[in-house]
């Protein structure tokens, strides 16, 4: 298990966000702090997730003297966020699916296989 910095983050007119240095891209936000802290522990496990998924490369977590030493971070709360994700390996399926429906997915995402396994894993309540 490892565990990252997280950079927590409150303007007047937003809610909490959180965003992760070594995982450019992987963002959360949260209305209220507990529901930030734990929507930062699913947003970076499933970050790491996708990119096991797609073979590539999980960073050793950058030091905190490194993190702060970044000028536009010195304003950020440092939240250490534990990652308990494990490889999952991937298996190819096809499916059927009406034409409207493929329509309205494709239109809210550019990946299908992401999309359909995140709206199941919602559905089968697995995290």
């Amino acid at each position: 298990m490892a565990a990252y910095i997280g950079l927590l983050r409150k303007d007047s007119a937003s809610d909490y966000g959180v965003d992760f240095p070594d995982f450019p891209g992987c963002i959360t936000a949260g209305r209220v702090l507990e529901e930030a802290r734990r929507m930062a522990t699913k947003a970076l496990e499933l970050h790491v997730t996708g990119m096991i998924q797609y073979g590539e490369p999980i960073p050793e977590p950058s030091g905190l003297d490194e993190i702060v030493a970044n000028p536009g971070n010195r304003e950020a709360v440092i939240m250490v966020v534990e990652l308990h994700a494990k490889p999952v390996r991937s298996i190819r399926v096809n499916v059927m699916l009406p034409e409207d429906l493929v329509q309205a997915i494709d239109r809210k995402t550019s990946n299908r296989s992401r999309f359909l396994a995140d709206a199941a894993g919602e559905k089968l309540h697995i995290a």
